[in-house]
């Protein structure tokens, strides 16, 4: 299921992206007087056609990887001599340049038009409060511990864990400081803290920003009560059931579901007795744990996850705007992300980055399938 989910989230993605992309073009060149010969949206044997009255053909190709748009031009072929001033190359080098800009440009729109949405219909962002520091990280170092909130970093206002992780995604491959203000628990106080970046993740093929930094957000306890088994994974394979509660791994208590993730993942490919809790009786499962990925790097994999809790009110805040405000802030976040982005391809271009964070359309097949996944407002925001 969630195959089709990347399936059909990607060709509805890359159909949105390249049908806008491809119109911004051609309605540019019709304003400028130049004759489309074809609008297609992918690449390869056409699927559907049709032509309007102005002997434009449009076509949906068999293809969804691009598209373009085909224009009446001497330099591609002979042009009748009463169309001549219908030619692209005939156009002033003004209109040339709008034509080629437009479709880039109807891009950016788009982006306003969905984060416009987005900031209207609102969301619910959990608190930015820090659940535990790694001893000995960054964040550590800097003076960071459990029970402080991150209101802002580098000045930036951070309203959820999706704001943090933006504002030190920008700072990726740099050296120098990045300065956080925290609020301490249960009071108005805030603290400056500093943290010192040396070429930070510079090489990281997938880097985790929070994660790296030692902080793991604080989240409700969940009890080690199995809710559901991966069919082809360890835990179903040395007969775990659902319902089943942990007690101890190797002899480890556990008491909350994040000691068992983070016990099984350095033990990958690795054999381990879990004392488990079965209908009011205890006993042993051998259970040899998996390999996450390709790679034992990735960490221990053991095929179960638990039931969620609901988060406490406290925790939770909901952001939204008015349809006057939400133009703003969808103009803000647009231009947010363009930033970030042309700042990452230079870093990339200086060896700042690794080029693997370079999306292609593996990375986009596989994000627009998890947003599909999640809901309308998450896939509005990856088109974004």
């Amino acid at each position: 299921m969630s195959a089709l989910y990347m399936i059909v989230g990607t060709l509805v993605a890359l159909g949105v992206l390249v049908t806008f992309h491809e119109f911004g073009h051609f309605w540019v060149a019709r304003r400028c007087g130049v004759k489309v010969l074809r609008f297609s949206v992918g690449f390869g044997m056409p699927l559907l056609r049709w032509h309007d009255r102005r002997g434009t053909e449009f076509v949906i190709a068999a293809i969804p990887l691009g598209g373009y748009v085909k224009m009446l031009d001497e330099r591609e072929g002979e042009v009748p001599a009463d169309q001549l001033d219908q030619s692209f190359n005939r156009k002033t080098v003004r209109q040339r340049i709008a034509i080629v800009a437009a479709g880039p440009i109807a891009n950016f729109l788009l982006a306003i038009v969905f984060f416009w949405v987005l900031a209207m219909l609102g969301s619910q962002q959990v608190r930015p409060v820090i659940g535990a520091v790694e001893a000995d990280s960054m964040a550590a170092k800097a003076g960071l511990v459990a029970g402080q909130e991150i209101v802002s970093i580098d000045g930036e206002p951070t309203t959820g864990w999706g704001a943090v992780n933006l504002q030190l995604v920008r700072r990726l491959g740099e050296s120098g400081t990045v300065n956080v203000v925290v609020r301490e628990q249960d009071s108005s106080a805030e603290l400056s803290r500093e943290l010192a970046l040396d070429h930070w993740l510079k090489g990281a093929d997938e880097p985790d920003p929070i994660k790296s930094l030692g902080i793991r957000p604080w989240r409700p306890a969940l009890p080690p009560v199995l809710a559901e088994l991966d069919p082809k994974g360890p835990a179903q394979a040395a007969g775990l059931k659902t319902g089943d509660r942990l007690l101890a791994l190797d002899g480890q208590p556990l008491g909350d579901w994040q000691q068992v993730v983070d016990l099984v993942r350095v033990r990958p490919d690795t054999k381990i007795v879990l004392k488990v809790e079965r209908d009011g009786a205890q006993i042993d499962v051998p259970v040899t744990l998996a390999v996450r990925g390709e790679a034992k790097a990735a960490g221990g994999y053991l095929g179960a996850g638990v039931k969620g809790v609901d988060w406490p009110p406290s925790m939770v805040r909901e952001v939204s705007y008015g349809p006057l405000a939400a133009i703003g802030e969808g103009a803000k976040r647009t231009w947010t992300m363009s930033v970030l982005t042309l700042e990452s391809l230079k870093k990339m271009l200086f060896g700042e980055l690794s080029v693997k964070n370079l999306s292609g359309p593996i990375t986009i097949a596989k994000v627009a399938g998890a947003s599909a996944q999640s809901g309308v407002a998450d896939f509005l925001n990856f088109l974004a």
